[in-house]
């Protein structure tokens, strides 16, 4: 079973996804970290983000610690959004995206083409979404909640260029699948939007059976 999350930053796909795995007893794979990964690497290897060459060469894990608090800066994050336009870059990671989605008894992958690109053939998809500015609210409060300081204004501009860059992009662009549930947590909880996200999947895993 391959249970598919999209949506764009800070819409609760992550914890979403997290809770899904959980409650299935699935692995769980967050895709945009392995961008922000390559993002990381360029950084502390001084490559040029405009460069699209230096973005497949940064695309080498063995020395990653995904455990790294640097991995969920604004600043990789930013490097992520603008590098994740690279087809090269995409097309290097893909397959370790699909070896991971297809195997044994399944997996949870959330990102912003899983549907689409990566795992289309996932029975349960979910396009998981909520206004710019609540958004834009959550990370501030989770960047606040590691330390950082930063302003609202400041992270809401970010939270719409990435949606701009993310969704304009020529290769994979962040799109709803046409067969995903819409799942808009601008006024939900944390609870509620999980449940609802285990109902939707229910209810595409009975109709699939």
């Amino acid at each position: 079973m391959i249970i598919a999350v999209d949506g764009p930053a800070a819409s609760g796909k992550g914890t979403i996804a997290r809770a899904l795995a959980r409650h299935y007893g699935l692995p769980h794979l967050d895709t945009g970290l392995l961008y922000r990964a390559v993002g990381l690497n360029l950084l502390r290897w001084g490559g040029d983000p405009d460069s699209e060459f230096a973005a497949v060469r940064a695309c080498d894990f063995a020395q990653v610690d995904f455990d790294d608090p640097e991995l969920k800066s604004e600043t990789v994050g930013g490097l992520a959004s603008r590098i994740s336009a690279y087809p090269m870059v995409r097309e290097t990671l893909l397959a370790r995206q699909q070896d991971f989605a297809r195997q044994d008894g399944g997996a949870v992958l959330d990102g912003r083409d899983i549907g689409t690109v990566i795992a289309p053939d996932a029975p349960a998809k979910l396009f998981v979404t909520a206004a710019p500015e609540v958004r834009a609210m959550r990370r501030h409060e989770e960047l606040k909640r590691m330390g950082r300081t930063t302003h609202l204004d400041d992270v809401l501009i970010d939270i719409r260029a990435r949606d701009e860059r993310d969704m304009g992009r020529s290769t994979a662009p962040l799109v709803q699948a046409d067969d995903a549930d819409l799942l808009d947590t601008s006024d939900m909880t944390i609870d509620a939007a999980v449940q609802r996200a285990v109902a939707l999947v229910e209810a595409r895993l009975k109709h699939s059976a």
